[in-house]
């Protein structure tokens, strides 16, 4: 369920998994097609444990052993500052990048496919014959970072806080959508019941990250978001059971962690973890050469830079993000983009192959429906609606919907009103700089005039999720390893999830609701592209390209693995002194 935004093009470093939740190891590996275990009705299935999934993931993947020096000090950059340090809060790559370090998952991700895996705070977990009860084993000898024991009643009541919308939660739509009941079996066990037999369950679990009863249970959820626990100020406040601990956020500058040496599992090669806060990308690739920070995502600009620099490493693959825009479909915001031919007609406008090669540099594929090149479900031979650049269409599609110039200055008018919007975008990249000057200037060739406004991320959010007042805005987003789309589509996922667009097709929802039941993978497959080609028609976002990443590391850095289902955090990660 965890997908995050970022306002940046490609992958940033240090990139959270799909699930926001901590893994035991990180290493390169051949991507896999993703398949959880199947649920059958009327025998139990049984998860491996923790301790033979790291056996597993040894045997699979290799790290250099740090030369008996583990008291490095890890320096990553972070493209605007946190949104907050309550992990129910955030949905930002800086932010979840800082709080998987401090706070646990329920349970963890596989690195090589992105399935849920027994690791983070549950040993293992067993799934009743009925199909419906999970039983989740929890880590007996988990603490939290002040000394107070890990218990099923700290699960039991982040459950609730995810649970109610007035914590603000970007989780809470789709945790209530696929989750009936829970209980606490004993300190050391709960149980959790979904609503009907899912393919999906698990993942509908993965936005649960686990805080303190003991520190949290007196705050009102509708005042969480504004507690100093989750501002920063107060840091005694932020107390997880992760392998770091917080030491210090200073807003705008760096957040400051260091280890947490009483951790359960195991311990981080690292002494210290510094996020240093930049405002733009150019400043932070320019402390990267001047070793100034250790790794970095590029943009694609960057990497002829990188390849000509003794001492730099640098990585690119596919992966499952993608850019797209996104519009104000409440007609009560604005009644712009009610008609799909105006939603049409901006995307027949843009020239995705020379996006492509002249602003992302061949980094990124031009997308052909909403499916990755990574997904079991991408098939662009099935695409029904296939966004050529034709400007004469475009051109077609609003005179069709009854947008014409009739005041003779450029600007296509309908009813007195000129289709003319304001663009809200992630400041601090220099390729959405230059994504949005092309844009503003396609759109400007077929009559429609579009206003450029760079934010800092905090407001961006502020403007699309938690106040939508905007009317178009710009964005990357990752899917997780379902591939179902419902969290950014759904009718339901409205403020709760990542609908920000007020998009509603109840016939997408019945496909996307059978796709979490199919269980064969061939027939979610049929389903998935379906959806997709409901979701590329309606056009209720434009999405432009699927971004592939492109990480660089000093080569003092030993055991950096990017990839799509991997996190660069403190797994096997050490620095030389």
């Amino acid at each position: 369920m965890i997908r995050f935004r970022s306002t940046t093009i490609v992958r940033l470093a240090m990139l959270a998994l799909a699930f926001g939740l901590l893994m035991p190891l990180a290493a390169t590996a051949q991507d896999a097609s993703p398949e959880a275990s199947p649920v059958g009705i009327g025998h139990e299935i049984h998860s491996p444990t923790r301790e033979e999934f790291k056996a597993q993931l040894k045997a699979a993947f290799a790290n250099d052993e740090p030369p008996g020096n583990t008291e490095g000090t890890y320096v990553v950059g972070a493209l605007g500052d946190l949104q907050s340090i309550n992990p129910l809060l955030v949905n930002s790559a800086p932010s979840i990048n800082v709080v998987q370090l401090i706070y646990e998952g329920l349970f963890g991700g596989d690195p090589r496919t992105g399935e849920p895996a027994p690791s983070a705070l549950s040993d293992s977990w067993d799934v009743a014959a009925d199909g419906l009860t999970y039983t989740f084993h929890l880590n007996k000898t988990a603490k939290w970072q002040d000394g107070v024991d890990f218990t099923a009643a700290d699960v039991d009541f982040s459950l609730q806080a995810l649970a109610d919308p007035a914590t603000t939660s970007t989780y809470t739509g789709a945790f209530n959508d696929g989750v009936a009941s829970w209980k606490v079996i004993d300190d050391d066990t709960i149980q959790i019941v979904a609503k009907e037999v899912r393919f999906s369950f698990l993942y509908d679990l993965q936005g649960v990250y686990i805080l303190p009863k003991h520190i949290w249970e007196n705050v009102p959820h509708d005042q969480w978001a504004v507690d100093p626990g989750s501002t920063g100020q107060d840091a005694s406040r932020v107390v997880g059971t992760g392998p770091f601990k917080l030491d210090s956020w200073i807003q705008g500058q760096e957040v400051r962690l260091t280890r947490n040496d009483d951790y359960y599992d195991d311990k981080p090669n690292l002494k210290d973890y510094i996020f240093r806060i930049f405002s733009d990308s150019d400043a932070q690739f320019n402390a990267f050469l001047n070793g100034e920070i250790d790794s970095v995502g590029l943009e694609p600009q960057q990497v002829d830079t990188v390849k000509g620099t003794s001492g730099l490493q640098w990585a690119d693959y596919p992966d499952r993000s993608f850019n797209y825009y996104e519009f104000n479909l409440n007609p009560e915001t604005t009644t712009l983009f009610q008609d799909r031919e105006v939603r049409q007609a901006l995307m027949y406008a843009l020239d995705r192959d020379s996006i492509v090669q002249d602003i992302f540099s061949g980094f990124a594929e031009v997308a052909q429906g909403t499916q990755p090149q990574i997904s079991y479900a991408y098939a662009p031979e099935e695409v029904t609606t296939k966004y050529a650049y034709d400007p004469d269409k475009a051109k077609q599609l609003l005179a069709q919907a009854g947008w014409t110039d009739t005041n003779g200055n450029g600007t296509v008018d309908k009813n007195g009103q000129e289709l003319s919007f304001e663009l809200l975008y992630g400041a601090g990249s220099p390729t959405l700089d230059s994504l949005v000057a092309y844009m503003q200037d396609a759109w400007k060739a077929i009559g429609v005039d579009m206003k450029p406004n760079a934010l800092e991320m905090g407001a961006l959010n502020q403007a699309t999720t938690v106040n939508p007042t905007f009317q178009m805005a710009l964005y990357s987003f990752f899917w997780d390893a379902t591939f179902i789309q419902d969290v950014l589509f759904g009718c339901a996922q409205y403020q709760v999830g990542f609908n920000d667009m007020k998009y509603c097709n109840p016939q997408l929802d019945q496909i996307n609701q059978e796709a979490k039941r199919e269980f064969d993978k061939d027939k979610r497959r049929a389903l998935l592209i379906q959806a997709s080609n409901i979701v590329n028609d309606d056009e209720p976002i434009g999405l432009i390209a699927f971004s592939k990443g492109i990480d660089a590391w000093n080569e003092h850095v030993h055991n950096y693995h990017p990839g799509a289902w991997r996190n660069q955090y403190y797994a096997g990660l050490w620095v030389d002194s």
